[in-house]
């Protein structure tokens, strides 16, 4: 006679301590990677007769054809800086100071709009920057220079140093005008623009692929943390 072993099912595991389970957390509704980069434009000349605001319009044309960037304009011209830097400035800088603090606070990138006086970039552009320290760190900085046979070369070679310093990352191509004032006709309008928009195109896209890993990685862990 052949036996047989009966199996017998096992009993269903005895549950666990009655408890709801924790909440998946709430997704951000608009992913950090799909947000559109803030982009701060800084017009760095305050000079009498300046040549910038024609140069930034014909930025900001280019930015705002750019789908991965919303503009603001940080006009050093808009606010009256003192050169003499304070720990505790008074209230009166502190109103000069809220002109333009919120908005580098707020950028994930900055181009930097300059011309070259003297082999370097403007005084007034270089009190704005000093003022502060960590809107700048760890977000990305193009450049399109204006001026006379260098084009503001020179002044955007002596602001890599000065962004370096601060824990900023500066892209390497760099948009320039050559003799600026023979390039605009009188409305403002570039009169060749198929090379500066093809320039300024390959500078933007570099910017927002910084600007887009910075924000992320920063996401993830804060910087200098």
């Amino acid at each position: 006679m052949t036996s047989h072993t009966a199996v017998i099912p096992a009993p269903d595991a005895a549950p666990g301590p009655t408890s709801d389970p924790a909440p998946d957390p709430v997704p951000d509704p608009v992913p950090v990677r799909t947000r559109p980069l803030r982009l701060a434009v800084v017009i760095g000349s305050n000079r009498e007769g300046r040549f910038g605001p024609v140069v930034a319009d014909w930025l900001l044309a280019q930015v705002e054809a750019h789908p991965d960037l919303l503009p603001d304009v940080v006009d050093v011209a808009g606010a009256d800086l003192p050169t003499a830097l304070s720990g505790s400035p008074s209230p009166e800088v502190v109103a000069e100071l809220a002109k333009v603090t919120p908005k580098l606070s707020a950028a994930d990138a900055f181009v930097v709009l300059t011309p070259e006086y003297n082999h370097s970039f403007p005084a007034s552009l270089k009190n704005l920057i000093d003022w502060h320290f960590t809107e700048w760190q760890a977000k990305p900085v193009g450049f399109v220079s204006y001026g006379g046979v260098s084009g503001g070369l020179r002044a955007v070679e002596h602001l890599r140093q000065v962004f370096a310093e601060l824990h900023a990352v500066t892209v390497r191509d760099t948009v320039s005008f050559h003799h600026a004032g023979s390039h605009f006709d009188d409305e403002g309008n570039h009169r060749d623009p198929a090379v500066p928009t093809a320039a300024a195109k390959a500078m933007l896209d570099q910017l927002t692929w910084w600007g887009h890993a910075l924000r992320e990685a920063k996401a993830c862990h804060p910087y200098g943390t």
